[in-house]
């Protein structure tokens, strides 16, 4: 179970600054898919998800500013089936950088604060890390190992709310990023096809449709993502599933299980539990 210092929280939403056109679903009140019991995250904490300047849009997908105030409530644990991104957090008490969090990330929150994130686009972080970005994966380092000692200036400002924390962060983005590396972007549009609709099951199936041998798609996922095109691959169909479990109305899991390309409901409960805790029913259960 990943845990660390932070308490940044952020799902794939809707409503980001990438599909401005698609409503938010009904089960993910703002917060995003991937961040669990969202109905309960939705009475304690706020998600805005900000849009980057075009000149950090290439780099960074977007940003995620989280607030909470739990001021007279007991702590809260929010857990969250992590995605394939590097982020940028700026918190108490220091700037990190999170790689790629494979297991479940879990957030202590309590009492009153906020948080900023920037989302780096999949594969967009290895041109400002200098070396695999699977060296990063379930990992989270200070951002000024990365950043330099400015970063660590810039967390001050956005934790006191000196000025739009978006902005403060473009100004300091924009000149660190590196040139547009057309590798990076081939893996982004790889990684987008299989978020994008979870309709791919098996790496072979999905290096025939992108004409790449799986060798050279495990490499590239490895040097460039921070997790193997296998864990996205079923990273995507448990998103789903998750989303599709804390829905209103019945769940299906045999139905859900053959369309999310599982041999059958118990391979899909086997798997759901294994990443979330809890099988997909007692989910929906707590859901309700």
């Amino acid at each position: 179970m990943g845990s660390g210092e932070g308490t940044g929280i952020s799902g794939d939403s809707p409503d980001s600054p990438d599909s401005p056109d698609s409503p938010d679903s009904p089960d993910t009140p703002g917060l995003g898919r991937g961040v669990l019991h969202p109905a309960r995250a939705a009475e304690l904490i706020t998600v805005e998800r900000l849009a980057p300047d075009p000149a950090v849009a290439r780099s960074v997908e977007y940003y995620w500013l989280v607030r909470w105030d739990l001021r007279g409530l007991p702590p809260y644990e929010q857990k969250v089936l992590a995605h394939p991104n590097v982020h940028l957090v700026l918190e108490a008490p220091r700037a990190r950088v999170y790689g790629v969090d494979r297991s479940l990330f879990v957030r202590r929150l309590e009492g009153a604060g906020h948080v900023l994130g920037a989302r780096f686009r999949a594969g967009a972080f290895r041109g400002l890390a200098g070396h695999p970005v699977s060296a990063l994966a379930d990992r989270s380092v200070p951002a000024a190992e990365y950043f330099g000692p400015g970063v660590d200036r810039l967390n001050a400002r956005v934790l006191g709310a000196s000025g739009s924390p978006a902005a403060l962060a473009d100004a300091f983005l924009r000149p660190l990023l590196p040139a547009p590396d057309p590798v990076a972007a081939e893996v982004a549009a790889m990684v987008d096809r299989i978020t994008g609709a979870p309709d791919l099951f098996r790496v072979d199936e999905l290096a025939a449709e992108l004409g790449v041998t799986v060798r050279r798609l495990q490499r590239l996922f490895a040097e460039y993502v921070g997790a193997s095109p296998k864990w996205v691959l079923r990273r995507a169909r448990l998103h789903e599933a998750a989303e599709r479990a804390a829905a209103v109305g019945g769940l299906d899991l045999a139905a859900l299980a053959a369309e999310l390309g599982y041999a059958d409901q118990a391979h899909l409960t086997r798997d759901f539990t294994a990443a979330v805790g809890v099988s997909p029913a007692r989910y929906a259960g707590a859901a309700r």
